[in-house]
């Protein structure tokens, strides 16, 4: 260990932490001695900012480890908190035997130094704060490996009375983890003691990978449903907390999971935990829609408060068009919240419609909200009567941002009947709310007015690249003129930066874009990918062939958003390769989910993926 009085030994201004020289390093740790708590609070707030930044370590951060362990020893107190401080630099995953062992590396120096200094730490072991104890049990844990056998066989004594012997049950279920670390496998799953069978069966779930044995899941739901007592859920390795690791074992074994949610919920889903696992399972695997909701329809009665009731609305939102026929009593509980308090009644809400409830219409209709409406006019597309005067009176009220994309949005589902929505759309254009969404639906389904050419050509003239775009493209469909179009896209596919969205943004010109040939042509061999992928997709919309632009997209696609986007492209082209049938039989066919949901997106990626694949896989 290393007091204060030595700080100025170290050359800290030659060392590097997250924002530069590490020059306040010393009056940091200087301040861990202050008697104002609050001083030493946004110290080690400091620290975990500088030397230990969102996960990463630096040069600065081993030197540190003396003097935060001379500190943990003498400082006037929030011993816990620079415990773990030390746990979490030293942290890298334990099956990994080469991480903290790289030549150089800022993890392995910090291990090193934590070694060196854990003989001083031990009696923190037996400290009478249990904060304390477990905090100094996760430092034990992070350099269980890097011992030598003297100092080992010391902690490892140390750790072995506080499994039988400690007064808190969660201290020994801790101790359980770090004897784990030390190679000992101990018949824990018949302990007395809830949380010291939850460990060990997390340890043996993480053994022995999914799927799990029946009494492993027996115990992971039965001890799993209630979270510690205590409030100090200090997390292991990947600083992740217990809950946490439970929560993606769990997720792995997908019947293991739902059984447990499900009695987690039964129990009275405390804390959420039932049905936020559920959530989980629903994000990470296809198919299992029809347990998750129900699930959550049984959580529902039992959340305490408004956030873990919009969280379990909000769930059934997402996925309950995946249902083909909605319960009744899904939909009934879902009435009743729409015409609830204001918080839960919008998600609600929400959900009913996208069940397609017929009660939902006639809610959306006497509180109609942007989201819902856009819901509403997918969802009732008959209803377009109903819906398209609503939609024009709210956006006539001034709606803006994203709550104007989703109303323009919604009348381009109406096709023709939208035509009537063309002043609403003027005005936002001439205001500039939602002007790129606005000029697109005027060039959809507008009439060549003066009016409207004069608007879109001032448009057109706009220093927002994105909105001159839109407005060309509007004026040429609705003139049939491409040269404004044309000086347009010259201008953005030769500026600097990104030109993948104005490459997507000039489709709609098709053959009357051929003389930017020239400039599209380049881009099919960008090092960008989205370039590559939209070039292509311009490249054939130009040209009509697709000799080009299949290979390219082939290669791009895979289950990330530029492969989804190519493979939209390559159906629109719909000839498929045949080298690209295997990965599209995947894509097809996996269990799991290989894309996440992403904002603002009306229909689930891993769900367009998979439909287009299969959609593919039929195509000569």
């Amino acid at each position: 260990m290393r007091s204060p009085a030595e700080l100025d030994h170290v050359h800290w201004h030659d060392l590097t932490h997250a924002y530069g020289p590490a020059e306040d390093v010393p009056e940091l740790i200087r301040a861990l001695y202050a008697d104002d708590d609050d001083t030493v609070g946004d110290a080690i707030h400091e620290l975990y900012g500088n030397i230990h930044h969102q996960g990463t370590v630096y040069q600065a951060s081993a030197p540190a480890v003396p003097f935060l362990a001379h500190a943990v020893l003498h400082a006037p107190g929030r011993r816990d908190e620079l415990l773990m401080l030390l746990a979490v630099l030293a942290d890298h995953d334990p099956q990994d035997a080469e991480s903290p062992s790289w030549p150089g590396s800022s993890v392995a120096a910090i291990c090193a130094e934590l070694a060196r200094v854990l003989p001083d730490l031990l009696p923190c072991l037996g400290d009478a704060d249990r904060a304390v104890r477990r905090a100094a049990l996760r430092v034990v844990a992070a350099v269980a490996g890097r011992l030598p056998a003297e100092v080992r066989a010391t902690a490892e004594r140390r750790v072995d009375e506080l499994y039988a012997t400690d007064p808190v049950a969660a201290v020994r279920a801790d101790a359980l983890v770090v004897l784990d670390r030390f190679g000992r496998e101990t018949a824990a799953l018949d302990s007395p003691l809830p949380e010291v069978r939850l460990a060990a069966a997390l340890l043996a779930a993480e053994r022995s990978g999914p799927p799990y044995e029946e009494r492993l899941v027996d115990v992971l739901a039965e001890d799993g449903a209630e979270p510690d007592p205590g409030d100090d859920g200090f997390p292991w390795a990947g600083t992740r907390s217990q809950e946490d690791q439970l929560t993606d074992l769990l997720t792995r074994d997908v019947d293991a999971g739902l059984a447990a949610a499900a009695r987690w919920i039964a129990a009275g889903d405390l804390g959420a935990r039932g049905s936020w696992l559920g959530r989980r399972i629903a994000e990470t695997w296809r198919d299992r829609e029809p347990e998750v909701l129900a699930l959550m329809l049984a959580a529902l009665p039992h959340q305490r408060d408004t956030r873990a009731s919009v969280h379990c609305l909000t769930t059934i939102g997402e996925w309950i068009e995946r249902l083909p026929e909605p319960g009744a009593d899904l939909r009934d509980a879902l009435y009743d919240h729409a015409r609830g308090e204001e918080v839960t009644a919008a998600p609600a809400l929400l959900a009913l419609v996208r069940s397609r409830d017929p009660r939902a219409l006639d809610l959306v209709l006497r509180n109609p909200g942007p989201q819902t409406l856009s819901a509403a006019a997918s969802c009732f597309p008959e209803a377009a009567d109903r819906l398209i005067p609503v939609i024009r009176r709210t956006l006539a009220a001034g709606a803006t941002g994203n709550g104007a994309i989703a109303l323009i949005g919604a009348l381009a589902q109406y096709g023709a009947a939208a035509r009537q929505a063309q002043p609403e759309l003027l005005d936002c254009l001439r205001t500039r709310r939602a002007a790129v969404v606005a000029a697109r639906g005027i060039g959809r389904g507008g009439i060549a007015t003066p009016e409207i050419t004069s608007l879109l050509h001032e448009a057109v003239q706009s220093t927002d690249s994105s909105l001159s775009a839109a407005a060309a493209v509007a004026h040429h469909r609705l003139t049939g003129e491409a040269e404004p179009a044309l000086r347009v896209f010259e201008g953005l596919l030769t500026a600097q930066g990104p030109v993948h969205w104005h490459l997507s943004s000039l489709r709609p010109l098709g053959s009357a874009a051929a003389p930017l040939l020239p400039l599209i042509e380049p881009l099919l061999t960008a090092r960008y990918e989205w370039t590559r992928m939209a070039a292509a997709e311009a490249h054939h919309k130009v040209t009509g062939s697709p000799e080009r632009a299949v290979p390219i997209l082939a290669a791009l696609i895979g289950p990330t958003p530029v492969g989804l986007c190519a493979l939209k492209a390559l159906a629109a082209i719909g000839r498929v390769p045949d080298e690209l049938r295997p990965r599209l039989r995947y894509f097809a066919s996996s269990p799991l989910r290989l894309l996440s949901a992403m904002p603002f997106s009306q229909v689930h990626p891993d769900e367009e993926l998979r439909t287009l694949a299969r959609t593919l896989l039929t195509t000569d």
